[in-house]
């Protein structure tokens, strides 16, 4: 006898597909974004987290005289760096109380394998070298954002691009899926398993939604010129061409043909006091000179980017030698403005410490929105599994490789902190070091990840992230002279706070290792359709 014929399912709709759409682009680059979103939010912070990882530079409680710092730096250089072509330096400012320098290799050549640069730290209030611990510092998270550091530049920045792509389109398809997308944010239900981890990802989404869309396309604009060269390479062919293009995108003037004459070079300090004139005192950003010492020296002050939103180049020429102001360099193109302003959105190096914590704020709730994303998706589908308690090869992987993405992360970007206090200062090639601790330790994560089953290495791994961030300041303590008392007594608010955000860092992963211990994780298998209606509600719940 036969029975009744099934109903068909309802035609997907744009929803429906807008939903795959989301999911799966969500998913296939989740764990990059995952690392890129959380070394990028640290990154608002990057010159503090450099402060607390060279511990023996010294806490500066005001502010020095910009262009007495540029003139005792530059005559440093005009000796350590002497027939360079280019040296360059970064004055101090509130969040960075040194002078960090580099300039071009005399005689160097890449064609012979020879470093082309060298870098240095000085003193603002001596203009001599600093000794400190050879570190990256909070600059290695920010390259680890958009180039994952060992991987070859380009490789690396393109893998980013690419990443950044696929969280557009799943910002996009997730907006257009979620139709009641605003009253979801005022709807949480706790412990309800995958009901919660959906609340939880639509509140995030909708919380920053704004912000997730600027920061997303405008980290795209940052490398337009790498991802997509051919406009620019058709209306750019000559040099002259391209010589402009780069004065429109970077305020770094290139060293003209040396005179061979010697002579010496003018007082920087009066060029840096007429440009803050100009733009205010403590608008002074960087003071690049090329071919001192020469007749053809050319000195450029650039403006510094805290009193404006853009990153569009701004700066003052000097003839080297006499000092006389030769260009006022105040503005560019309106597409190279256009680019500017968007730069600046997405780094955030014009906000004041208010707004930054914004960011920084925001950001992370970005990455606990792609967090959310990962782990709802194993969340949902071990529902459906025949025996959850025997998963396939692609769920397990999916899996194993949220718990090292999400929780992995965190120890190795506090096993990365750790190492700065524990190696050696004198070891030879430190800053590699220290960064082979973060992959190193990582790689382990993952491993354990593989070894043990899911919901132990979850938690293993959350309270191994709380304990290090909670000892961290403790380590602190003990091998540097800088512990929270003393910093609280010197007025260091930058090690006060950096204490503080180890020690709320670490109750934040106490919280999710004791929320997924008391998670019962008791799957319900999905009832069979007895109607149309019915087949089409579980149609539809199944998508979203």
């Amino acid at each position: 006898m036969i029975g009744p014929i099934p109903p068909e399912p309802p035609p997907r709709g744009i929803r429906q597909t807008m939903s795959g759409l989301h999911t799966w682009a969500g998913l296939l680059l989740g764990w990059v974004l995952y690392a890129m979103f959380l070394t990028g939010t640290v990154s608002y912070f990057r010159d503090e987290t450099s402060q607390w990882m060279r511990p023996e530079l010294p806490h500066v409680q005001t502010m020095p005289d910009l262009a007495e710092v540029a003139q005792r730096v530059n005559l440093t250089l005009s000796t350590l760096a002497a027939g360079s072509p280019q040296w360059s330096f970064e004055l101090p400012t509130a969040r960075r109380s040194v002078v960090d320098a580099f300039w071009r290799t005399p005689g160097a050549s890449s064609a012979k394998g020879q470093r082309m640069f060298e870098s240095a730290t000085f003193d603002p209030s001596t203009g001599e070298k600093v000794v400190a611990r050879d570190t990256l510092g909070g600059d290695f998270f920010y390259r680890f954002h958009f180039q994952f550091y060992y991987l070859p530049v380009l490789w690396g920045r393109l893998l980013a691009g690419l990443a950044a792509m696929f969280m557009l389109v799943a910002i996009i398809s997730g907006v257009i899926t979620h139709k009641k997308i605003f009253v979801d944010f005022f709807t949480f239900r706790w412990g309800k398993g995958q009901r919660s981890w959906l609340d939880a990802h639509n509140a995030l989404s909708v919380f920053g939604l704004p912000f997730h869309l600027m920061i997303t396309y405008t980290g795209l604009v940052t490398l337009m010129a790498m991802y997509v060269p051919w406009g620019s390479q058709i209306a750019v062919k000559t040099p002259a061409q391209r010589q402009a293009m780069s004065e429109q995108m970077s305020a770094f003037i290139q060293p003209g043909k040396p005179a061979h004459i010697a002579a010496p070079l003018a007082p920087v300090d009066v060029m840096v006091r007429e440009a803050e004139a100009r733009w205010g005192r403590g608008n002074v950003a960087r003071v690049t000179v090329t071919q001192g010492g020469d007749a053809n020296a050319r000195v450029a002050i650039g403006r510094g980017e805290a009193s404006r939103v853009s990153m569009s180049p701004q700066y003052l020429l000097f003839d080297g030698t006499n000092g006389k102001l030769l260009e006022v360099k105040e503005g560019v193109g309106a597409a190279a403005e256009t680019r500017g302003v968007l730069y600046a959105l997405h780094l955030g190096r014009f906000s004041d410490l208010q707004l930054r914590w914004l960011y920084f704020l925001t950001s992370l709730g970005g990455t606990a929105m792609v967090g959310t994303g990962l782990v709802m998706w194993t969340v949902k589908r071990r529902q459906k599994l025949a025996d959850p308690h025997k998963p396939h090869i692609g769920f397990r992987l999916v899996e194993r490789l949220n718990i090292a993405s999400i929780a992995g992360l965190s120890i190795a970007m506090t096993g990365f902190l750790w190492g700065n206090r524990l190696l050696p200062t004198a070891l030879a090639d430190r800053a590699d070091a220290e960064n082979n601790v973060f992959f190193i330790v990582w790689g382990v994560t993952l491993l354990y990840a593989v070894l043990r089953p899911a919901k132990r290495a979850w938690i293993e791994l959350l309270w191994i992230a709380a304990a290090l961030l909670a000892l961290l300041p403790v380590l602190n303590a003990l091998t540097t002279q800088r512990p929270l008392w003393r910093s609280v007594m010197d007025g260091d608010w930058v090690f006060v706070g950096f204490d503080l955000m180890m020690w709320a860092a670490a109750l934040l992963h106490a919280a999710l290792a004791l929320r997924v211990t008391r998670h019962a994780g008791r799957p319900k298998p999905l009832k069979p359709a007895s109607s149309n209606d019915k087949t089409a509600r579980q149609y539809s719940e199944e998508s979203v």
